[in-house]
């Protein structure tokens, strides 16, 4: 697993590019229906504030602000992927 060195601040602003690996594939785009139910799925379980969603056939750039004291993006998006995964 890759050793990647991410500045994490509690309560700040990040930005996203979360891709498929298969980047031929248009799953994001024909189960928006599904990927929105997931990512509101885990806003519910832990909060976040989305700024802005670009969502592309094969990958989804983001903007989310997190809440004070907490600065947990990465399990924020294992959720979402997990969630979006076992209901295809």
């Amino acid at each position: 697993m890759a050793n990647y060195r991410r500045n994490a601040v509690e309560g700040g602003c990040y930005f996203f590019t979360v891709n498929l690996a298969d980047r031929t594939s248009r799953l994001l785009t024909e189960n928006i229906i599904l990927l929105r139910q997931s990512i509101a799925y885990i806003m519910q379980k832990h909060p976040f504030y989305i700024d802005a969603t670009v969502v592309l056939p094969d990958h989804i750039h983001a903007i989310w602000t997190l809440p004070e004291n907490d600065a947990d993006y990465a399990l924020r998006w294992r959720l979402i992927k997990t969630h979006f995964s076992r209901h295809i």
